[in-house]
């Protein structure tokens, strides 16, 4: 059967018109036709018959076989019109349009932060990312995303897995690169025990890694591992949220910092460990509300270890169930709001009734983000803008920041 492909999903398979519905085919691209056997919605042993101009040979001799990247069959311009036109569909969906400013794009090799899996094997260590779809783990050692100070993790990696993994469950590794150098969680390791800790001590001493967290037990740090948020330095907690790539990091900060102007006061809500309060705070007075105690105490202290900043206050709140209020909102020339995957719509529901006249919004899911922006538009705000920023190159994740203005 011949089948040509119509779209792309959410997640980057092709989608094309069967017999009996849609057949979801990975790897492919719209006009393309595509030949194999049907079975259900699936194509098995798909043949390109006519590949689409847009198609490319993925940088990266993984690419076929790694579930880390979807998308390296594609030219970039796609990727990056693909990525808007899956914010405009959420978008219109909410009955909801917007100017779109130019989409930022990570450059390769730039992801600063990345959990493999890892599995102890008969001869040593097996790391990588999953197959698509797959339990499998696929070794990576020169991934096309992740950033040279991670892939010169993977001797650590494997001498951690060794010490502490077994061939039964798998280890997820969370490593961070951090001006200290190497800042490693692991999840899914043996119990910690007496000579256990001492290895994995010795390992991370040999190979040195800042710090290294067990199951949620740090159990070495030789030094901390800092993070720069404009002037200020920051020791976040183990597992604390960072965004992917600083160049994706410099974006944001970029239109965060334009939408909210000449605001003297600002507060940021969901301000994990001050990746846009600290910035602003050379400006403008900040009150950053964040959800973690860890995340505002490194927010807090980074802020007072650093000269030259203005006010700063922080709070420790569960923005879920207890968003700012309408009155506590009142002091605010703006807002900064950069929420989780869920989106926040109990604060985006106060904000609505706030007279906050700026919302300088960062959102990772574009579906939440669209949901709660029409609270705002129904309440008086216009949208102003949009902007797309690929931090996760070659994937299906879509991140953005808009501007929301009282008319």
């Amino acid at each position: 059967m011949i089948l040509t492909i119509d779209r792309l999903g959410h997640l980057g398979d092709g989608i094309a018109k069967g017999p009996d519905g849609p057949v979801y085919i990975p790897g492919l691209l719209p006009g393309e036709e595509v030949e194999g056997t049907l079975h259900g919605d699936r194509l098995l042993d798909p043949r390109i018959v006519t590949p689409s101009a847009d198609r490319k040979k993925p940088p990266c001799p993984h690419a076929r076989s790694c579930g880390g990247c979807l998308m390296q069959h594609a030219a970039d311009p796609f990727v990056t019109a693909w990525k808007e036109a899956i914010v405009q569909g959420a978008l219109a969906g909410q009955g909801l349009d917007a100017p779109f400013r130019a989409t930022h794009t990570s450059p390769p090799n730039s992801r600063r932060r990345a959990t493999l899996a890892a599995r102890k094997t008969k001869g040593g260590a097996l790391i990588g990312f999953h197959a698509r779809g797959s339990d499998l783990i696929i070794p990576v050692p020169n991934c096309n995303l992740l950033h040279p100070d991670l892939l010169a993790t993977l001797p650590a990696l494997e001498a951690l897995t060794r010490a502490g993994g077994s061939r039964s469950t798998e280890l997820a590794l969370t490593v961070t690169r951090s001006l200290s150098g190497p800042d490693v969680a692991v999840s899914g390791g043996k119990e910690l025990d007496g000579p256990l800790r001492m290895d994995l001590a010795r390992i991370a001493e040999t190979h040195g890694l800042a710090r290294l967290t067990w199951d949620g037990e740090t159990v070495t740090l030789r030094t901390a591992p800092m993070q720069r948020f404009g002037k200020a330095l920051v020791a976040p907690p183990p597992g604390a949220f960072l965004q992917a790539t600083p160049q994706g990091e410099a974006a944001l900060l970029a239109a965060v910092t334009d939408a909210v102007g000449g605001a003297r006061r600002i507060a940021d809500l969901f301000a994990g460990c001050g990746t846009f309060a600290l910035p602003l705070s050379e400006r403008a007075e900040l009150h950053a509300v964040e959800g973690e105690t860890a995340m505002t105490a490194a927010l807090e202290k980074g802020w007072r270890a650093t000269p030259g900043l203005k006010k700063l206050t922080t709070e420790t709140r569960d923005l879920f169930r207890r968003p700012l209020e309408p009155d506590e909102l009142r002091s605010f020339d703006a807002v900064v709001i950069d929420p989780p995957r869920a989106g926040a719509e109990a604060q985006f529901t106060t904000l609505a009734r706030s007279q906050v006249p700026v919302i300088a919004a960062v959102s990772c899911n574009p579906v939440t983000f669209a949901r709660d922006a029409r609270l705002l538009i129904a309440a008086g705000f216009a949208l102003d803008w949009v902007q797309v920023i690929d931090q996760f190159r070659w994937s299906a994740h879509v991140e953005l920041a808009a501007r929301f203005s009282r008319r």
